[in-house]
């Protein structure tokens, strides 16, 4: 069952996914009308400004596909969000924002299909478009299957308190698809000042204790009933009755479950042991789940990465073991790592091959050994000769992720610096030196090869690995050797590397000295048994 996909998600929910095959959905969309999104990662070397890769742009403004996702809910089979989303449109005009709106309940309505009706869908968001997202979701889902509107607290302090309160938390829309939606109760560890205040008993051991009443909040005959405690003393029933039966009564005092006053004239109580309390119920406000910062093990360099122990509680609250978690936009992966981690199956899509390549060294990074299969990718020569066909862009992008290179890129897709990727190695353990990755496409290399030569020089770099498409050939070869070596202490390395695609399915790799993994940083290898001590 688990899978992950390369591809638009809405192509791959309609033509992939099966009709309630998901018990919980997350997704957490982007959006921004004026920025781009970048993933960028950060060689040992500093290069912040240089390694970077667009991972995804905000397409998301009127046009064309705006016009078919809108036209598409208008044609659906839900009438109530056609309607909502003609009358946004009747305000919002053609602006970005009914773009976004638009391509959003396309893919909302796919997501409400592919729901179980015991499943649940949280729908990460911020104050940009959280009103009419909401909206939105009442409209496909239904009012009523509004449960909650989760406010996590995603920073602490932000540069614009200047100019406003500052922003520091985001929403998460949480709906059911029915009124059997599965629902797991998650506490948070009680206080200091919360013990110190109500579990003020201890027995005679030293297990500290509250008391609780044994009133019955509802007046029933069958709970009133005088008991003879194993005190020797006769307790009468509040008017309501008792809480417990009179066998769940002898079974407590058995058990020294029950606080007999000293006050002949008190009434009895239960004792509640702190060290067998949940502790308090989880609230809407989520205050508890820090950002990942800069330094924590856990950042793998994706600006827009969530903690895990977010995706962790969601999934904790809301499926069981064995049972499926589906995230359209996946991203760096955390929701897949969160439902690996918790012993759920799992489903994952991406419209970047940089996402994909990303997911899947992070789950083999903390999972070893694991199994999952990968749509959409090329899986044979001919499928990457299909990818690059259709979007030179992403061909680039996986190549790339096939020697565990750092994709590289400027502001714009056409931009052109003669470098696809980098990877940073430490040829003598301490120096970062930097080897450039050109990648190929087409029939016509040979200008292209000699090209990159060029560019290893003007970039300062040790190495250049040329990936091609079409076979290599002799010439080229040929000329690749007579640019030289690059010369360590420990031996010689071609300056000019040529790769094939085929030869990388082959299982063949960069010749370089002691590469330096650190940009594309590890995921912490999981430990057997975690997911059993987690803690919220």
């Amino acid at each position: 069952m688990n899978k992950l996909y390369y591809g638009d998600n809405l192509t791959v929910l309609r033509g992939t996914i099966d009709d309630e095959s998901a018990d919980l959905i997350y997704l957490d969309p982007p959006f921004n009308s004026q920025a781009t999104y970048n993933v960028l990662f950060r060689g040992t070397s500093g290069e912040r400004s240089r390694a970077q890769i667009e991972a995804f742009e905000d397409t998301w403004h009127w046009g064309d596909e705006a016009e078919l996702a809108f036209d598409g809910v208008m044609t659906g089979q839900s009438s109530n969000a056609a309607e909502m989303l003609r009358s946004m449109r009747a305000f919002l005009k053609e602006s970005d924002m009914m773009a976004y709106l638009a391509m959003m309940a396309v893919r909302l309505l796919e997501l409400h299909r592919v729901l179980k009706p015991t499943g649940s869908l949280y729908l990460h968001c911020d104050s940009t478009a959280s009103h009419y997202l909401k909206i939105l979701m009442d409209a496909i889902f239904g009012v009523e299957r509004h449960i909650n509107e989760i406010i996590w607290k995603r920073t602490s302090a932000h540069e614009d308190a200047t100019r406003k309160f500052a922003a520091i938390h985001d929403a998460i829309l949480y709906y059911g698809k029915s009124d059997t939606t599965i629902r797991n109760q998650l506490y948070m560890p009680y206080s200091r000042e919360y013990v110190a205040e109500h579990f003020v008993h201890l027995d005679p051991d030293g297990r500290r204790f509250r008391r609780v009443d044994l009133r019955s909040p509802n007046p029933r005959p069958n709970l009133r009933y005088d008991y003879l405690a194993s005190n020797g003393r006769l307790y009468k029933p509040h008017p309501n009755g008792w809480a417990v039966s009179l066998d769940l009564m002898k079974k407590l005092d058995q058990e020294g479950r029950l606080f007999f006053p000293a006050k002949e004239e008190a009434r009895l109580r239960r004792k509640i042991y702190l060290d067998e309390s949940p502790g308090v119920p989880i609230t809407d406000v989520w205050d508890d789940l820090p950002p990942i910062h800069a330094s924590s093990p856990e950042r793998l360099g994706y600006p827009t990465q969530k903690p895990l122990a977010l995706l962790e509680r969601i999934i904790t609250a809301s499926s069981n073991e064995g049972e499926v978690v589906l995230d359209p936009f996946c991203g760096c992966g955390t929701t897949i790592h969160a439902a690996q981690k918790l012993k759920r199956d799992w489903m994952g899509i991406d419209i970047t091959h940089l996402a994909i390549s990303l997911i899947e060294k992070r789950l083999k990074d903390a999972f070893p050994g694991i199994k999952f299969e990968v749509h959409g990718t090329p899986k044979d020569v001919e499928g990457a000769r299909d990818l690059a066909s259709r979007d030179k862009y992403q061909f680039q992008w996986w190549a790339v992720s096939l020697v565990n290179a750092i994709p590289f890129a400027g502001k714009k897709k056409g931009a052109d610096s003669g470098i696809d990727g980098l990877i940073y190695f430490k040829p003598e353990g301490r120096t970062t030196e930097k080897a450039i990755v050109s990648v190929k496409g087409g029939e016509n290399v040979n200008v292209a090869m000699r090209d990159l030569a060029h560019v290893v020089d003007r970039e300062k770099a040790k190495i250049g690995i040329f990936i091609t498409l079409a076979d290599s050939t002799g010439p080229m070869r040929t000329e690749a050797v007579k640019t030289g070596y690059y010369e360590t202490l420990y031996g010689k390395y071609p300056k000019i590397q040529i790769l094939t695609i085929r030869e990388l399915f082959e299982g063949k790799q960069p010749n370089i000295p002691l590469v330096d993994s650190s940009s594309f940083k590890k995921a912490a290898k999981e430990k057997v048994g975690d997911q059993d001590k987690l803690k919220f």
